[in-house]
């Protein structure tokens, strides 16, 4: 294409691309926020005042018109996802969508299709993986330091009972814990062992006072050759973002697996035959990263490290997860 910069636009002003995308955006290296829109046009402008922003649209429909658009991030309620993904994609605009990629595993198939029919790039925005951390626990993983793996825990937890007119607390919206942070320990563990579950049980409390979502799931997904993920995420407890991963000679503690500081260094600690040790990597902004891999994808033709097809992957975990927890039965995944 001849640039240097993506020209991103952004699909709403949910606080998500407010707090964190937007800005990693504009630090990154390789991106640049061109647009944002929101069906209120004044919301759309103040936001982009705000943000530095130059253009503001008060429909999604006139961003996607713009040409000095090359891609979109899209923050809308979950229930949206596949309607502007794949909108976006027959008006040639490269595609971040938010996490959940969509309400299931069939509308992400249908996704990852649209993109590939017109020639657009797509990717979910699970930012954590983004950061050099992962690869450094990948490489110890691969060097055999902690033996075998025998399980993953992971946890990501926080309260915002309070706020009860959330979207999070509409069903028909892709509302509750799994939906919005059970995902990431789930991708977490797949990526770590590099296949696909067989089968998961969960347990979760419905809330009747929060639009009767999941405001609690604990679970647990079982991997070939006996290894298994337990987790447990909630929107109704204490919070806590952790993941451990244990071996047969070792393990790896992340006492800040999916959101971090981007001004302090990241810590994890390994621990083998009773000898713990910290590594420890400098500050960076996984958002920024992550935007700058997709430049690297669309701009230069570099390959995306997690194919689309990966979404529709972690979505088919999620359905049955979800499945689980409404029926309280163990649910077998296809994975073929």
């Amino acid at each position: 294409m001849g640039q240097s910069k993506l020209r991103w636009g952004i699909l709403g002003c949910a606080g998500i691309a407010i707090r964190s995308v937007i800005p990693g955006i504009q630090q990154s290296q390789r991106g640049v926020v061109t647009a944002i829109a929101s069906r209120d046009e004044a919301k759309a402008k103040q936001t982009a005042e705000k943000l530095g922003i130059p253009k503001a649209y008060g429909s999604y429909e006139a961003l996607l018109a713009d040409g000095d658009i090359d891609a979109v991030y899209i923050p809308l309620p979950n229930n949206m996802h596949k309607e502007w993904t794949i909108r976006a994609a027959e008006a040639g605009k490269h595609v971040l969508c938010e996490k959940p990629f969509s309400m299931d595993a069939a509308e992400a198939s249908e996704m990852v299709a649209a993109c590939d029919k017109h020639g657009v790039k797509l990717a979910e925005a699970f930012m954590y993986r983004h950061h050099p951390r992962y690869a450094r626990i990948q490489e110890i993983i691969a060097s055999g330091e902690i033996g075998t793996i025998r399980g993953i825990h992971g946890t990501f937890t926080f309260n915002s009972s309070a706020n009860t007119t959330n979207f999070r607390n509409d069903q028909a919206m892709g509302g509750g814990a799994l939906y919005d942070i059970g995902v990431y320990p789930i991708s977490a563990a797949r990526m770590l062992l590099g296949r696909e579950p067989e089968a998961a049980t969960v347990h979760a409390f419905f809330s009747p006072e929060h639009g009767g979502v999941d405001m609690m799931a604990s679970g647990l997904l079982e991997f070939s050759g006996g290894v298994a993920l337990t987790f447990d995420c909630a929107m109704w407890a204490a919070g806590r973002n952790t993941l451990e991963v244990l071996g047969t000679e070792g393990r790896i503690e992340l006492p800040s697996a999916f959101v971090c500081s981007t001004d302090a260094p990241s810590v994890f600690y390994v621990t083998v035959k009773g000898n713990r040790r910290e590594e420890q990597l400098e500050p960076v902004n996984q958002y920024s990263l992550q935007s700058d891999e997709m430049a690297a994808a669309v701009l230069d033709g570099a390959p995306a490290r997690f194919a689309p097809n990966d979404a529709v992957l972690n979505m088919r975990v999620l359905d049955a997860c979800l499945e689980s927890a409404r029926t309280r039965s163990r649910i077998s995944i296809p994975n073929g």
